[in-house]
């Protein structure tokens, strides 16, 4: 990721968004990520939990539960009340 940043820099562009369906930051990549000036934001889905102590201010955390649980028929939300089923409707 940092090699394509670097490449986008070349090319002249000046502000960057990192995202990403699963977020398999290791060895300090979420904070080195994080720490490049033009990169404005790192988005990933909650499919791999990031511990607090990993995460940085750029980071947005989104939630796969809505996508997951929609074709169930089960809510996500606390003001509606969907029915609870057991057979997916995909």
């Amino acid at each position: 990721m940092l090699e394509l940043l670097a490449r986008l820099r070349e090319v002249g562009v000046r502000s960057m968004w990192v995202a990403c369906t699963h977020g398999l930051f290791v060895d300090g990549a979420l904070r080195r990520i994080g720490g490049q000036s033009d990169v404005t934001e790192i988005v990933c889905t909650d499919t791999v939990p990031i511990p607090v102590e990993a995460r940085t201010p750029k980071l947005t955390v989104l939630s796969v539960a809505p996508a997951l649980a929609e074709p169930c028929g089960v809510s996500t939300t606390a003001s509606r009340s969907a029915p609870c089923s057991t057979e997916c409707r995909w």
